[in-house]
């Protein structure tokens, strides 16, 4: 299952989730990017968005609006959704309305190589981007060791490139792989220090010493996290 957060609120592109992409709605768009693949739910704290999924046929669940992080909104959609812990779910940003069918295959493969691993909670993807792009706080960048698995994201540009040799820099896909049984763990794992300095989820898992599997992937998605994001989005994608 895939299932999509959209939380309405946003300090830096408010409503965003609901911004305009050629007539449809950001994350209706991407849930449409993404429903031929498996069963599509969007987990919201909006009757806004739960409207607009109404209005385009796709299933949405109301969560609180006090959930700490996305993935703490797609586990409490799955339990309303009384999925078993073996069910595989996919994670997908409500602000990837380009992300491509491929990738989120990809996905599904890795996180059923994994579905049995115990310290292996979470799975996602990076693609290579260049040295200036990495500049950019917004991109977040993944380091990984020789077998594939996260050492750490931050959104500083890493590894720090000493004699300015490094080309190319792993940028993080906003896409998480789980079980059912794995999501709830990582949703009653403890925060760290390290998740609320760099507003980044992910890094709970490495603060509890658990693994993030990572696979590489061509894409030409990114999140959209202002307005400017969004006109560079619409001119790089012809709808």
């Amino acid at each position: 299952m895939i299932i999509i957060p959209a939380r309405l609120a946003s300090s830096r592109f408010p409503n965003k989730v609901l911004a305009d992409i050629g007539g449809v709605p950001m994350v209706i768009r991407t849930a449409k990017a993404v429903e031929n693949l498996d069963s599509v739910v969007i987990a919201t704290d909006s009757k806004e968005v739960i409207n607009a999924a109404k209005d385009y046929g796709i299933e949405a669940v109301l969560t609180s609006s006090s959930c700490k992080s996305g993935t703490d909104r797609i586990y409490e959609a799955a339990q309303k959704l009384n999925l078993g812990k073996n069910e595989i779910i996919i994670n997908v940003q409500a602000d990837e309305p380009f992300i491509e069918e491929d990738v989120i295959e990809k996905m599904l493969q890795l996180t059923k190589e994994y579905a049995s691993n115990p310290e292996v909670i979470a799975t996602t993807c990076y693609k290579l981007v260049d040295s200036i792009a990495a500049d950019d706080p917004n991109l977040v960048k993944v380091v990984t060791d020789l077998n594939g698995f996260a050492l750490y994201f931050s959104r500083s540009k890493i590894p720090f490139s000493r004699e300015g040799s490094l080309k190319n820099y792993k940028a993080h896909l906003g896409l998480y792989g789980f079980t059912m049984e794995k999501l709830e763990k990582f949703c009653t794992m403890q925060s760290g220090i390290l998740e609320d300095i760099e507003k980044l989820e992910q890094l709970r898992i490495l603060d509890n010493g658990y693994k993030i599997a990572l696979a590489e992937v061509k894409s030409h998605s990114f999140g959209i996290d202002t307005k400017e994001d969004l006109e560079k989005a619409l001119k790089m994608h012809i709808l």
